[in-house]
């Protein structure tokens, strides 16, 4: 399993007022699945999936990540599993506007000390493999809103992760550059890639494998997708 929540619980406090976003969580993800996370608003989704990207904390529970638990690691310790074990991807793209494509995917594989022939290497293959081969020394402001956020998951996959995790990652896209998005998390997952997503569009969560339901910080229902829809097979 990549990921094994126990028992998941947050708290946040304001002064003496107390509230619950998860309330006892308990779920898996095996390797090489496609899930998407669904609620509205306040539901506790994006706090979950602040804790399974080890963003945050929990406040009890346990939460193992590819077998380890990082349930009571340090922010430093913490930091280290995101570079290594996690790609992210973000609704608003999260991408350093002064830099290139090339210079945003390649940024990772710095921090994580890789030579520098090495990253070239591996950030233009993520690039290519996202079609943007052509597009390597254009800066965000340059780009459409579907090129930044391929730019983004190239980015996610440089350091090889155990699982990409993708936070609305078509929420500030039209349909056509959603549907090009989409394509590439489904070819990726065929590839063998695990990827959990949270979305509150129904119709992008067809088109993955599973889809876990929250409202008021519970799971509400946890389903296979029984006919998951696939960009291009009637177009």
């Amino acid at each position: 399993m990549i990921i094994k929540a126990q028992n998941i619980t947050k708290i946040y406090k304001n002064g003496d007022i107390e509230v619950k976003a998860l309330d006892n969580i308990n779920f898996c993800v095996a390797e090489k699945e496609f899930v998407a996370i669904m609620g509205t608003s306040g539901s506790g989704k994006s706090t979950l999936m602040n804790i399974l990207g080890c963003l945050d904390v929990l406040t009890s529970g346990n939460y193992f990540l590819d077998g380890q638990d990082v349930s009571k690691l340090k922010s430093n310790q913490l930091a280290l599993i995101r570079n290594k074990k996690i790609g992210f991807v973000f609704q608003s793209f999260n991408l350093l506007p002064k830099m290139t494509a090339f210079q945003n995917v390649e940024l990772p594989m710095i921090y994580a000390n890789v030579e520098a022939a090495q990253r070239k290497k591996i950030a233009m293959d993520a690039l290519t493999k996202v079609g943007l081969e052509k597009r390597i020394d254009h800066k965000p402001n340059e780009m459409s809103g579907g090129q930044r956020q391929r730019v983004a998951i190239a980015r996610a996959l440089v350091n090889s992760p155990a699982i990409i995790f993708a936070d609305e990652p078509t929420g500030n896209l039209d349909s056509r550059s959603s549907e090009e998005i989409i394509k590439i998390f489904q070819d990726l997952n065929a590839e063998g890639k695990t990827i959990v997503m949270v979305t509150h569009e129904s119709d992008i969560a067809q088109h993955t494998k599973r889809i876990i339901v929250f409202k008021d910080g519970r799971i509400m229902s946890d389903a296979p997708v029984e006919n998951q829809l696939m960009v291009g097979e009637n177009s």
